[in-house]
């Protein structure tokens, strides 16, 4: 990391950031505001989508319902002109546990399945904080050994079905890997996390800058209705916020990618850090002076472009 990490940054975040990102947050503040408190949730949920982006006909999507109690609803997301069996990837949206659908993964799947030849799984998770962990979690889970059990059904091949996650769906994918690692049902072939929220302890430095997209008290909001009463507590489960983990031998390859410019900045480094040490394969991109989400911005940034095209070809080769 060139930029260095302080308690408090050297420079005001708004001087840091990358000049294209600055003017395009300045023209879309209101856009990026995240909740701050219970009440914001509810009129946020009430907005809907952020973006409402075209799909293509390239994707055919069929939602299916997961037996469990309560049921779990995933969009199968199958590429068009391809021959079965295919790859998977399992996906969890962002939002901070707290925000969001499936439907937020429909962009990512209609861009990359015709392009990359897999079929995607969006899971439509239990939010917080009506439902805390492990509540989300079991929801995932459970997607992801459905899609196991019904690889023939569905067209995948059993032993190529890797996960995905971005911010708190970043946090419930390495939750996930750590999670089918210990019950041993599913083998996961990869884990890709997206700026993955992972720390509830929130102890480093840059988890306290007065950051941009996603803050401090933002953050603190999130995992106080995720961990519900084991919020500040020393009883927070490892599946529940990885970074407390102690044992990551026998997890599946990973990619990690976060902006210096995030409060989760040094807990994805040093996640990347103790997986390696751990003997897992770990690729890790550090991309100066951005914020989180910054690579939502994709063609309209150049740092974002990189970021996209990085994670592209490091899923393509997962999936070859």
């Amino acid at each position: 990391m060139s930029e260095g990490v302080s308690e408090v940054p050297p420079t005001p975040i708004t001087e840091r950031l990358d000049p294209q990102i600055a003017a395009l947050l300045a023209g879309m503040e209101s856009t990026f505001v995240a909740p701050r408190t219970h009440q914001e949730i509810i009129e946020r949920r009430r907005q809907g989508r952020l973006f409402q982006l075209e799909l293509t006909d390239r994707v055919q999507r069929e939602d299916h319902l997961v037996d469990g109690d309560p049921p779990v609803r995933v969009r199968v997301h199958r590429p068009s002109g391809f021959d079965a069996p295919l790859p998977a990837v399992v996906s969890m949206h962002p939002g901070g546990y707290i925000l969001g659908s499936y439907e937020d993964d429909d962009f990512r799947h209609d861009r990359l399945c015709p392009k990359l030849g897999y079929i995607g799984v969006s899971v439509d998770y239990r939010l917080a904080p009506e439902t805390p962990y492990p509540g989300p979690l079991e929801d995932c889970y459970r997607a992801l050994l459905w899609v196991f059990r019904n690889a023939a059904t569905l067209g995948v091949d059993p032993g190529r079905i890797g996960i995905f996650g971005a911010s708190a769906g970043g946090g419930l994918a390495a939750a996930l890997a750590l999670l089918a690692r210990d019950r041993g049902e599913v083998p996961v072939a990869f884990q890709q996390l997206v700026y993955p929220m992972l720390d509830d302890r929130r102890v480093t430095p840059t988890s306290s800058w007065d950051a941009l997209v996603w803050n401090p008290q933002n953050n603190e909001l999130g995992w106080s209705c995720y961990l519900g009463e084991l919020f500040g507590s020393d009883d927070v489960p490892e599946y529940a916020a990885p970074s407390r983990a102690g044992d990551l031998a026998g997890l599946p390859p990973a990619f990690l990618c976060v902006g210096t410019l995030d409060i989760f900045c040094d807990e994805d480094v040093e996640y990347a850090r103790a997986l390696n040490h751990a003997g897992v394969p770990v690729e890790l991109h550090v991309y100066p002076s951005v914020p989180h989400g910054f690579d939502m911005m994709m063609d309209l940034v150049e740092v974002s472009r990189r970021s996209v095209r990085d994670q592209e070809e490091w899923l393509a080769a997962r999936l070859a």
